[in-house]
């Protein structure tokens, strides 16, 4: 383990990652198990939107229009909804979001799976975080290296997203180290380089992932988010 696991370790001090991380595993946060709320909270997430005045509210007012209402009862009845639908416009309003959203149901509907959390977790269970732009839902437009591995993770697999918080995680590290592979020139690299951590520490991928977005989140937007998703950090600490 070299230098990492105290580098780590003292990034990780105090933060509460086992919480952070089995909500994510298990299916604890805002929106359980429903695969049709976790690919809308991936499609509001793709145009960079922050969580709390952002992605919440759209699925919200996704799940109050189409899923409380019986409008869609599965992923392929997402798919079959028109991208101008008055309600989808209301719950997304850009274009990009509605896009993936629909696109991605219909990736998931074609699958072999019995039903659709099934489906939802073997797409990401045999997605591969280094080629998502050869993966069906990758591929789609408006899918970026970071909704990929953040779809990924909604689906509970252990995993890492190459956004900003990430990206300032490895550098930061990587200047405490002597030496080190660590790189964030590209998504990619970010993805690589927090693998790299996970092996020669004691810490998961998602761990590393949640240890980032706490250490590199302001604590006036990490309390909003936390509270949002359902915790407190007098919960958490």
């Amino acid at each position: 383990m070299n230098s990492v696991q105290p580098v780590l370790d003292r990034y990780a001090d105090d933060v509460p990652v086992e919480e952070l991380v089995q909500p994510f595993l298990e299916f604890e946060r805002w929106t359980g198990d429903d695969p049709r709320l976790l690919v809308a909270e991936a499609a509001a997430a793709t145009t960079g939107q922050r969580f709390v005045d952002g992605i919440k509210p759209a699925v919200t007012r996704f799940r109050e229009a189409f899923v409380e209402t019986g409008r869609v009862s599965s992923v392929a009845d997402i798919a079959a909804l028109s991208l101008e639908d008055d309600d989808l416009v209301a719950a997304f309003g850009a274009r990009r979001n509605r896009h993936v959203l629909l696109e991605a149901a219909a990736v998931l509907a074609s699958r072999p799976e019995d039903d659709d959390l099934a489906a939802l977790r073997g797409w990401a269970a045999e997605a591969d975080q280094y080629r998502h732009d050869e993966d069906p839902i990758g591929s789609i437009s408006g899918v970026g290296p970071s909704s990929f591995q953040y779809l990924r993770q909604l689906a509970g697999v252990d995993a890492v997203t190459p956004d900003p918080t990430v990206t300032a995680f490895v550098e930061a590290v990587d200047e405490e180290l002597e030496h080190s592979p660590l790189e964030t020139a590209t998504d990619r690299l970010t993805i690589a380089s927090c693998e790299w951590l996970s092996l020669v520490s004691t810490y998961r991928p998602l761990a590393i992932d949640r240890i980032a977005w706490w250490a590199f989140t302001d604590d006036e937007d990490r309390r909003p988010a936390l509270e949002a998703a359902g915790l407190t950090l007098g919960q958490l600490l």
